[in-house]
This record gives C-alpha cells, structure tokens and sequence, in this order.
C-alpha cells in the first residue's frame, strides 16, 4: 500500500513538472522573436554586428530571415543593401566602390551595374541625340535595388526589417539565392571576380559574413 502511495505521488510530481516546464516555455515564446536567427530588438530591429568590426572590414554580409544583406562601411557612412545584384544576381560584396557624378556606387563584379548606395538606384551613362553635342551623361534608372535602413546604438549596428509590400527588382535574386544559393545563380556563381589592384581598405576578398544575423 505504502509503494502504491509513493508511486502516485512520484506521477503526480512528474505531472506537475511538465505542465511548469509547458508554461515555461510558452512564457519566452511570447516574449522573444527570430529571424532567420538573428537578435531581435523589443523594437523590431536586428542586430547584425559590432560598429567597431564593420567598420574595420569595410564590408561585411548577413542573413535576416535567410536573406542575405550587404552592409558598407563607406567616407564615414553605414549602407546597406540586398547582396545580389538586381541584374542577374552577381554578389555585390565582392565589387568595387565608385564615386559616380558625386554618388557613392557599388559596381557589380560581374557586369559592372552601378548602383548608388545611398538609395539603390541603378545608373547609366546615355545621351541626349537632340542636344546638338551629345555627350554622355550619367542617368538614373529609378530605384532597383532593395535598400535597407540601419540604426548604430552603443556600438551596435541594427537593420530594419524589409518592407515586402513594396517590391524592388533586387527582390527576385535575393529570394532565388536565398532558396538556392550560389548554385541557384547558375555557373558566373563559380567564377571568381576579376582580378583588380585594391586599396586594402576596399578589398572584397576582406567581406565576411556575419553569423550573428543569422543563417
């Protein structure tokens, strides 16, 4: 009778553990977020690295719900930006930096698209055959590539969720290689960048990825 006794009350305490343990758990759920495994802020934002680390490597990228960013640290300022270019999806991280008519660009590694890092706009040289001496002028083909807004608290460096409901052509290669990766690029994703003389500052062999954003 007494084993009987001991034996309930040992299920009774077993059942009273998982029922804590069950509440427990549903507790944190409600009070935290993920995305993609990143850090996420009470106010939305994502934590994706340390100013002082970015700034020392010029470029880093990161994922934010499996997509993947670029982040530059360019003359004194943050940017960041989808990683695949809007063209045909070449990885950004690995281009150049240009200054264009006065703006910060980007040029693709495998095409050489410009793209302005301050708004993601993509920019080419054309003329105007009316003028009676055309010459080419750098010209805005509106907005292509998905910018992303980026706050810098304590140190920290944070990225803004993407607003989805606006759509930008960027968006397409960023979910192709976020599905697929580099093999979803097709075969320029297995040829390495030209060979350029770099400044060791801007060197895109230096991007690395920052795994604290995510996967």
């Amino acid at each position: 009778m007494l084993d009987l006794i001991i034996l309930s009350l040992h299920f009774f305490i077993c059942f009273l553990i998982s029922i804590a343990t069950w509440y427990g758990s549903k507790e944190v759920d409600s009070h935290s977020s993920s995305t993609g495994g990143a850090e996420v802020q009470s106010d939305g934002l994502i934590f994706i690295g340390k100013e002082d680390d970015i700034k020392k490597s010029q470029r880093i990228t990161a994922k934010i719900d499996g997509r993947e960013i670029v982040v530059f640290y360019h003359e004194g300022k943050f940017h960041a930006l989808d990683s695949r270019c809007y063209h045909e999806g070449g990885p950004l991280c690995h281009g150049e930096i240009e200054d264009i008519d006065g703006q910060a660009c980007i040029v693709c590694p495998w095409h050489n698209f410009k793209i302005t890092l301050e708004t993601g706009e993509g920019l080419y040289e054309g003329i105007n055959p009316q003028e009676p001496s055309p010459t080419p002028k750098w010209q805005s083909k509106g907005v292509k590539q998905r910018i992303y807004k980026l706050t810098i608290d304590n140190g920290n460096v944070y990225v803004s969720p993407p607003d989805l409901s606006v759509s930008f052509d960027s968006d397409y290669y960023a979910e192709k290689f976020k599905q697929g990766g580099e093999l979803a690029m097709g075969k320029q994703a297995t040829q390495k960048p030209q060979s350029r003389s770099w400044p060791d500052s801007q060197n895109p062999g230096e991007c690395t990825n920052e795994e604290s954003a995510g996967k």
